[in-house]
Order: structure tokens, then sequence, then C-alpha cells
């Protein structure tokens, strides 16, 4: 495999091999970049809007898209494989797995299932606890979003949350101490138009 590749995921702190990478993209991509020409027309408005808010784009397949489409399969490979399961976040949070499982089943945690297993975005993690905030974050998601867009939400910078006078994702901004209100607050508009 091409030492380059091996350079940028070492670099990245991507704990996968070149070919593993490869086959998380082409998973990728086969869920994300389906042949139908007109992506869009496969969700509802709602899950729409939610969907494009976080990055991704549904517009109608054209040829000049190719290198946006591709940056979207690879964030959510990347996604993908920086989640824990739940044996590593039982590790991480030193409880039990059965404990994770609960906090997942009362939305303390986020998640969602890949080949009949939990995968736990590791953006709602800091150190060996949860991220400050975060139940009252997850608790104003509205229950109809996808882990995944939220991931999205939690890791894209958002106009009202502002650290040292610049936009921050949800995630630093909690990190940095901010109230969770704030954050909860724009949680709540996931899949509303806007």
């Amino acid at each position: 495999m091409s030492p380059a590749l091996e350079a940028v995921l070492a670099k990245a702190g991507l704990q996968v091999t070149p070919d593993e990478f490869l086959s998380l993209v082409a998973d990728a991509a086969k869920k994300l970049a389906p042949p139908h020409p007109d992506p869009a027309s496969y969700f509802p408005p709602d899950q729409r809007d939610a969907l494009e808010d976080v990055g991704l784009d549904l517009s109608p397949h054209r040829i000049t898209d190719d290198q946006g489409r591709a940056r979207t399969v690879v964030a959510h490979a990347v996604l993908r494989d920086s989640a824990l399961t739940v044996a590593e976040a039982a590790r991480q949070l030193g409880v039990d797995t059965s404990r994770i499982r609960h906090r997942l089943g009362v939305g303390r945690l986020v998640g969602w299932k890949d080949r009949g297993s939990w995968r736990l975005p590791a953006w709602q993690f800091a150190g060996a606890g949860v991220l400050p905030g975060l139940e009252a974050v997850l608790a104003a998601v509205p229950p109809d979003q996808p882990a995944l867009v939220v991931a999205g939400f939690m890791t894209t910078e958002q106009q009202d949350l502002v650290v040292d006078g610049a936009p921050t994702t949800p995630r630093e901004w909690l990190l940095a101490g901010g109230e969770p209100r704030r954050v909860a607050a724009l949680a709540e508009q996931l899949g509303t138009p806007a």
C-alpha cells in the first residue's frame, strides 16, 4: 500500500491500516453515494434539511460534484473509524458494558448499530468521562435525528457559539466550559427548516 496514505493516516491519528481505511471508504460510498441521480428524493423534507445542515450534499449528481461527494464519503468513514465499541466506551468510562448499553437506551449516550454492534461517536467522550453537559444536549435533540446527524452537528462550527472571538463547534464550546443550554437550544432545531 502507498506509504503516502500510511503517513496521512498516522498524521490524522487514525488507527487503521490503509487497506482497512479504503474498505471503510468503500462502505461509506455505498451508503452515502447511491447510484440514484437525486439522493434528496430519498428523504422527507425535515430529514433532508437536517442532513444538509450538517454538511451532506444531497443535490442531484453532476460530474463536477465528485470532489464534494468524495469529501462526504471520507468524513463518514473517519466518523465510523473513530467511533468506539461498547467495550471500548466501558473501558474509557470505567464502567461495565451493561451501563453503556443502558445509557444508550435512555439517551444519555448516542450511537448507531453497525452490522449488529453499537458504535458510539468519539465526540461525546472527554478523557475518562463524557463531554461536560452531554446529557442536557442529548435531551434536547429531537428523537427522529440519527446519530450521524447529531455527530455532524456537534463537530461543525456554529456561528452562535464563539470562543476567543471565533465560531466553534458545540463540542469545543462545552470543553471550554460553555453553557450547555446554549448548545441544547441549537440542538432542538435539528431537523427543522432554517
